[in-house]
């Protein structure tokens, strides 16, 4: 009679851990920056990274537990720094985001209903999505050097500790950054004596917001916001499950991740989705060599993400006291190889160049008409120039 060792099976709860914390520090800030962009105020912050993070915990360990396979969920990052490329041009109120946020959510639902809703994603072309997906996170790339310019002395730490830790452990470098970044802001509030610290709301509450229907977010916010969470978490998230021999559940997956962010939508979450680069940790022989126990890998990092939940206000409070652009540039790092890997997808094919460069710069633009953001009109244009060029 066989037993399994104790360290097996502990192997599969570590990953889960792992899981979180590396999915957790790697891009909260691009939420953080996303959500104050658009409208909200700390306190609501604090309330959307609260809602992301309890329900997409809740989420990954019902469907893990449900379909005993590893299936982890997170926020959408991408979608999240398409709402930071709107700092400058959004004009519209947080309500009407948050209004915009519901709509995604029942876009995400009839997906796992309508099977020719998901169809119809799959047809806009990948170097158009990649090119837009390019183009919004450009300016956010641009951050580590535009605080390096205005800040060296805070900057040059967090650059450094991100490139060394890159070196020898590419998995901890933004984790490792993030906490150079918080040494660095205590020193800056011990230099000024606590000015702002007091003030500062450090447990986060649920802020409740009444949507409202907007056309102009629904149409700038709600539809790209769909789309480059579709084409940049979901599919590459069943992508990475079947390359470990899981197939994922993709109706119960959907509906999940719809409710989820129906009902995280009115406390300030934008969207939640399946996880992509974190689903490897999870997925992977990180999580031990049994992979009919590797299911235990995400409840595990469902629980961690809950108790992570309850980190929302004080991030959001150092957040708020951090010097102008600090952990911008973070976010920057953060996004940094998903900005290479989306210019790399978007001029990787010939034919598709002179479109997916055309939606490149209008989305790195951030053009705005008639109260839509750039991100809209650069799925338009590279998909009319696509359609031209083709013909010809």
């Amino acid at each position: 009679m066989t037993s399994t060792a104790p360290s097996t099976r502990s192997e599969p709860i570590v990953a889960g851990i792992v899981t979180a914390l590396v999915g957790f520090t790697s891009s909260f800030v691009v939420v953080i920056a996303g959500l104050r962009a658009v409208g909200a105020t700390p306190v609501q912050a604090a309330s959307g990274l609260l809602a992301l993070t309890v329900t997409f915990g809740i989420g990954m360990i019902a469907l893990s537990m449900r379909t005993r396979r590893p299936i982890t969920l997170a926020w959408s990052t991408p979608g999240a720094a398409l709402l930071a490329s709107m700092a400058n041009s959004y004009e519209g109120s947080w309500s009407a985001a948050v209004g915009a946020f519901l709509v995604v959510g029942l876009l995400i639902v009839a997906t796992g209903l309508v099977p020719a809703l998901g169809e119809l994603i799959g047809r806009i072309p990948t170097p158009i999505a990649q090119a837009m997906l390019a183009g919004v996170l450009l300016t956010l790339c641009l951050a580590p050097m535009t605080s390096l310019a205005a800040q060296p002395f805070s900057t040059v730490p967090i650059l450094v500790v991100w490139v060394i830790a890159m070196r020898w452990n590419a998995r901890w470098a933004l984790p490792s950054a993030l906490v150079t970044a918080f040494v660095v802001i205590g020193v800056n509030v011990v230099l000024d004596g606590g000015a702002g610290w007091a003030e500062q709301a450090w447990w986060p509450e649920p802020a409740w917001t009444t949507p409202t229907v907007d056309a102009a977010a629904i149409v700038g916010i709600a539809i790209p916001l769909y789309v480059v969470t579709m084409a940049s978490q979901n599919v590459p998230g069943v992508a990475v499950l079947r390359s470990f021999g899981y197939e994922t559940p993709w109706r119960p997956a959907m509906f999940v991740t719809g409710v989820g962010t129906v009902v995280g939508a009115p406390f300030g979450g934008h969207v939640i989705n399946l996880a992509a680069l974190s689903a490897a940790l999870a997925a992977g022989p990180e999580a031990g060599a049994d992979t009919s126990r590797r299911w235990i890998a995400g409840v595990s990092a469902g629980v961690t993400y809950l108790v992570l939940a309850a980190l929302s206000g004080v991030l959001v409070a150092v957040a708020s006291i951090a010097p102008d652009g600090l952990l911008e540039a973070v976010a920057g790092l953060a996004l940094l190889a998903t900005f290479v890997s989306a210019v790399l997808g978007a001029f990787e094919q010939e034919g598709f160049r002179i479109p997916a460069g055309l939606t490149f710069v209008t989305a790195a633009a951030g053009v705005t008409f008639a109260g839509i953001g750039g991100a809209f009109w650069a799925l338009v244009v590279g998909l009319l120039a696509f359609g031209v060029l083709r013909k010809r």
